[in-house]
């Protein structure tokens, strides 16, 4: 079974992107960042998510967040589905940070449950079998919506979404053009998906 090992976000300035990231997720290994300067203009057509255990815990990454430079494009609010809230980084990556809970059980912690990556995607079904033909496992499955793999003991889970579904989730135009500014670091053979998504052997990932 292929599982992800971290991901790899392309950035203009990777020091500063670096204290960032330490600052607001603390995600080590998982979340890797190299200097890029290919063009790139509104949506990337991905976010990553921190699944926490309850809204306190969001409430903590999101406060981090914003005191590290994020721009808050949903704020934090109750839903049907539980708690949470999206935010932006300072180099432009979109992250959502979610609990299914609507109640806090403890003190705020620190602690990710979950780091999703998320692709928004033109063909849910191709998709779907693309990865499957890559040694992906399904893991769930909602037609042509939504689909989640098994990514075994991988520390980074694999998600797809409709592209304009997942602008619409996270507050954003789902217009975009350019680089995704992302490669996925995986123990799979380099590829890339039919929406242009890199995967790279997680040897070739940089980290600063």
């Amino acid at each position: 079974m292929t599982s992800i090992a971290s991901v790899t976000l392309e950035v203009a300035d990777p020091a500063a992107a670096d204290r960032f990231y330490s600052t607001a997720f603390g995600l080590g290994d998982r979340l890797r960042l190299r200097a890029s300067e290919e063009p790139t203009s509104g949506f990337r057509g991905f976010t990553l998510s921190l699944v926490v255990s309850q809204p306190a815990d969001v409430d903590a990454f999101l406060d981090a967040a914003v005191q590290a430079g994020a721009t808050t494009l949903k704020p934090a609010a109750k839903s049907l589905w539980g708690y949470g809230a999206v935010v932006q980084a300072t180099d432009g990556t979109i992250w959502q940070l979610a609990s299914s809970s609507k109640k806090n059980t403890g003190p705020a912690t620190r602690q990710v449950d979950e780091f999703v990556l998320l692709l928004g995607v033109e063909d849910v079904k191709a998709s779907k079998q693309f990865y499957v033909e890559h040694g992906l496992a399904v893991g769930k499955s909602f037609g042509s919506k939504y689909v989640e793999f098994a990514t075994g003991t991988g520390p980074v889970k694999l998600a797809l979404y409709k592209r304009r579904g997942l602008a619409k989730v996270a507050g954003v135009s789902p217009e975009g053009t350019g680089s995704h500014r992302l490669a996925i670091g995986s123990d799979a053979k380099p590829f890339t998906d039919p929406d242009g998504f890199a995967w790279t052997t997680t040897s070739q990932s940089a980290s600063v």
